[in-house]
Parts: C-alpha cells; sequence; structure tokens
C-alpha cells in the first residue's frame, strides 16, 4: 500500500526523493526490518494470548530427555510468523504483482490447514489432529491453484535469450535489434549443467506435433508433488526448538538470491540464466518472511517459549515450495532443503523398514533409534541445542553450494 502512495507522490506530485519505493532493494529491507520489529516486540503479546487461551502443547511420550518440561508451552506461534510477513508484504510489495499474489494465497491457505489441525489437537483434544487424507487434499488443492495460475496466467513468462545479448556494450552504431521475446513457458533449471533449461512439455514430444499445448499435464502434477512434500518435509522437521526456523530461514534467504537475479535483467544476462519478468519482486515478500523467521527464533530458541505448530511450518513448506517452482528452481530443492529431505527420508526408510523386517522376521526392526532423524540424535544423548546449530550449519553449507549453481556448470 505504501508503495502505490509513494509512486504517486513520485509521479504526480514530483515530490523529491519519493522515487526510492521503485527500487526492490530498499523495499525489501523495509519490509525485512518491520517484520522482524513485528516478530520480536508483538510475538511476545502473541504468547501472552495464547498463554491465556491455555493454547499449550500436548506432548507424546517418547522417552527423550527434557520432552516433560516443554508439556503446556504454548503453541500455534506460527501466526506470530504468518501476520509478521503479511503486514510488511502489504505495506511495501506491488499487490497486483501475480507472484506476490501466489504468495500470499499460499501463505494463508497453508496457515489455515495447518490452523485447523493445531486447534482439533488442542481444543478438541484428539492428538493426531487433522486427519492426514485432509491435509493431503489441501496441499493438492494448493498445488491444483499455483500450478494453474503459473502454467495459464498471461503474465507468467520467461526469457532464455538473455545470454544472447551484451547489455554491458556501449552502442559504437546505431543497430536496430529485435525485440526480446518473453513467452509461456514450462521451462526449468537443471543445477550443474550447462544449457541447463529443461521443458517438462518435452516429456511428451512423443505424442506428436502440437505436444505443447499438452504440457500441464506434467507440469501441475509436477507442483502438487512439490508443495506436498516440502510442506510435509517442513513438518517433521518441526521437532525441537529452533530447528525448523533456524534451517527454514537459511533456504529463504539463499531463494532470494535467486529471486534478485532472475528478476533483473542485468544479472540474468551476466550469469546466462532465465530472466523471469517481474519475479524480482519476490524478493520483497522474502525479505519479509525470512525477517518473521528469525524474530521468531528470538522466543522458539532453546528453551523455547513458544512452538510454530503446524501453523507454522506447514505455512514454511508451502511458501518454500512455491518459490522455488515459481523461479524455476524446484529441482534445486533437495540440495537446498537437504535437512527437510533427509528428515522425510529417515521417516519413510524407517517405517518401510519395520513394516518389512516385521512381515520378513515376525519382528519389526528399526535403521534409526527414532525418527525423524533429529530424534536419533536425540537419543543417542545430543543436547537439542548442539543438534540444531549443526543442522544449521549444514543447511548453510547446502545454502551455499545451491548458491554456488548459479556458475558452477
Amino acid at each position: 500500500m505504501l508503495y502505490y502512495l509513494f509512486d504517486y507522490f513520485n509521479k504526480v506530485l514530483n515530490l523529491s526523493g519519493t522515487g526510492v519505493f521503485q527500487y526492490i532493494t530498499f523495499r525489501s529491507s523495509l519490509a525485512f526490518i518491520l517484520s522482524l520489529l513485528l516478530s520480536t516486540i508483538y510475538g511476545k503479546r502473541v504468547i501472552k494470548f495464547l498463554q491465556k487461551q491455555q493454547v499449550g502443547e500436548t506432548i507424546r511420550e517418547l522417552g527423550l530427555e527434557g520432552q516433560n518440561e516443554k508439556a503446556g508451552t504454548p503453541t500455534m506461534g506460527g501466526l506470530i510468523i504468518i501476520f509478521a510477513t503479511l503486514i510488511p508484504v502489504l505495506l511495501f510489495a506491488k499487490l497486483h504483482n501475480i507472484y506476490i499474489v501466489l504468495l500470499i494465497v499460499t501463505t494463508l491457505w497453508m496457515g489455515t490447514i495447518g490452523f485447523i489441525d493445531d486447534y482439533i489437537k488442542i481444543f478438541k483434544k484428539d492428538k493426531q489432529g487433522l486427519k492426514g487424507i485432509f491435509k493431503v487434499v489441501g496441499q493438492v488443492g494448493l498445488g491444483l491453484i499455483v500450478g494453474s495460475v503459473l502454467y495459464f496466467n498471461p503474465h507468467v513468462t520467461v526469457r532464455t535469450d538473455t545470454g544472447k545479448t551484451d547489455v554491458f556494450k556501449v552502442p559504437t552504431e546505431t543497430v536496430v535489434m529485435p525485440a526480446p521475446v518473453e513467452e509461456k513457458s514450462t521451462a526449468t533449471t537443471i543445477p550443474f549443467f550447462k544449457n541447463n533449461e529443461f521443458d517438462y512439455a518435452e516429456l511428451l514430444a512423443w505424442t506428436g506435433e502440437g505436444y505443447q499445448k499438452w504440457a500441464w499435464i506434467i507440469f501441475i502434477p509436477v507442483v502438487i508433488f512439490i508443495i506436498t512434500a516440502v510442506s510435509n518435509g517442513a513438518n517433521l522437521t518441526d521437532g525441537i526448538d529452533g530447528l525448523a526456523a533456524g534451517t527454514s530461514a537459511i533456504s529463504v534467504l539463499a531463494l532470494a538470491i535467486f529471486t534478485f537475479v532472475s528478476g533483473n535483467i542485468i544479472f540474468s544476462n551476466y550469469l546466462n540464466i532465465m530472466y523471469i519478468p517481474n519475479s524480482g519482486e519476490m524478493t520483497v515478500f522474502i525479505a519479509s518472511f525470512a525477517g518473521a523467521l528469525i524474530g521468531f527464533l528470538w522466543y522458539n530458541s532453546y528453551p523455547a517459549s513458544v512452538f510454530m505448530g503446524d501453523t507454522g511450518s506447514l505455512t514454511i513448506g508451502g511458501v518454500i515450495a512455491v518459490l522455488a517452482i515459481a523461479v524455476r528452481k524446484e529441482l534445486l530443492i533437495p540440495l537446498l532443503c537437504g535437512i527437510f529431505l533427509v528428515e522425510n527420508l529417515s521417516v519413510v526408510l524407517q517405517v518401510s523398514y519395520f513394516k518389512y523386517t516385521k512381515k520378513r522376521f515376525g519382528e519389526g526392526r528399526r535403521i534409526f533409534l527414532m525418527s525423524p532423524l533429529h530424534h536419533h540424535y536425540q537419543k543417542k544423548g545430543y543436547h537439542e541445542s548442539k543438534i540444531v546449530t549443526r543442522f544449521w550449519i549444514v543447511a548453510i553449507m547446502l545454502a551455499i553450494l545451491s548458491i554456488v549453481t548459479l556458475k558452477l556448470r
């Protein structure tokens, strides 16, 4: 909203200095600072409100050290992340930008699913919360919306020819250049490879001429799968104080770099990567989201004063998935969100191996002492602060390696 106000001041009233709001870097900085202040200053009031409403976490007996002390700690703290993200976005972002609209819808959609789940656990005294089938339906529904908008909306376009034009060269003579081609495409980026654009439509090339118009048959299910997988991965990672919020903040800050360079014609040309018009605006949302996550850590670090609950974890996973898909870096998710992937795999492997050995030997056996993986290390006697810090270090290394893929091919 402030963007439109200052845009009016600049273009109509011609007030000096108001043009600074045109810069994504300036608005992103303001969004980050405001979200950080909102989550730290007003987060305490939200926690007191949750305590007053007796919105306390019910702890399942897992035999983990320090587990019982966490009983009664307020949950639904994801509300802090959501509000601290959306308020700066509404103030500083271009609200007519299709990517911003998608991210706001994602935040509210996944936040609502998580809120219902937490509500059932707390007020209905049902430890299982929202049934898994309903969670999946909600995730699939969001995937359908995001996939359909990215495929059919005319404002979602890409340019893959930026490397053919030297935008830094000063012209010595008048040359008529062809207009840049912005086109609808289901192309994505394959990390670590040269000429690394891959079009999902190519998977249908065997059907014959005109196969491109049926690309949505591949693209939309891929979007659904990614959103479901990443949101569930974030949900599983949220098991000890500060783990999900910290690792997510690291991944989100890495995505900020991808969105900024992909939405900037100069940087995309220099790096010879896909240029995605209007995508740079997502940097404002990411800055706000990262500020909210870091501010939330003020209260969520060990010992936690509040838990994010599914309200926060499902929202985090959904937002990260949509950001990666929108900037055409979804194939980088296994690396960038390696912590989520490993946590997810540890559960899948544990359950699968247990069922297999029970069927074959009559007794279930385990690969890990407990899954997800962070509980395995707790069982081995590591303090959760040490586990979280080491997971953060791994997340930082994965984020740096992900950023390096911009040039390492």
